[in-house]
Parts: C-alpha cells; structure tokens; sequence
C-alpha cells in the first residue's frame, strides 16, 4: 500500500515530465475557450443592460378582463424568460413522446 509521502514523491515525478504538445494544444484550447465564453458572457450582460436602459418607460397591457401598467422591459424579460421555459417544456415532451420502447 503507497503511502502519502510516496505518492507526493510519484506526483513530483509525473509532474517533472514535459508536458506532450498535444496536452499543451488541448490545455491552451480549453483555456481559450473559457476566454471565448467569459467574452461571451460579458457581450451578453453588456447588451441585458443596453436593453434595460433603453426601455424603462411604462407602457399599458391590455389583459382579457382588464388592463395594467408596467415597465416594458420588464415584459420583454418576462417573455423571453416564458419563451425559455416553454422551449425546455417542449424539448422534454418530445422527448419522453419519441423515446424508445421499454422491454
């Protein structure tokens, strides 16, 4: 059984090895991928908040029965947010409706 200073001295040694080009290429890929989506992500909040900016003037909502005020960003975010949630709905439904046959 390896003890833990034995296996501190195996890591050293696996770690002194030079690192392949491959690994290098696939660690240098992974890392600008999460660069991408960091730059991804901040585009998006950039744009969230544009957007909030933009439309913050009350507009009025005809219901069926009755009618309200509210902030039109607000029902772009919650039609964007139902939209989301419809699509998911969606996608599970067809799902579970085309799965294969249970033996």
């Amino acid at each position: 059984m390896e003890t833990h200073t034995e296996g501190l001295a195996h890591e050293e040694a696996v770690s002194a090895e030079p690192e392949s080009r491959r690994a290098t290429a696939l660690r240098h890929g992974r890392r600008a991928r999460l660069y991408a989506w960091a730059v991804i992500g901040v585009a998006t909040l950039a744009m969230l908040i544009a957007l909030v900016i933009a439309n913050v003037r009350s507009v009025k909502i005809d219901w069926v029965f009755s009618s309200g005020h509210a902030s039109l960003v607000w029902i772009v975010m919650g039609a964007a947010v139902l939209g989301w949630l419809l699509g998911i709905a969606t996608c599970i439904l067809f799902r579970y409706r085309t799965r294969k046959p249970r033996v």
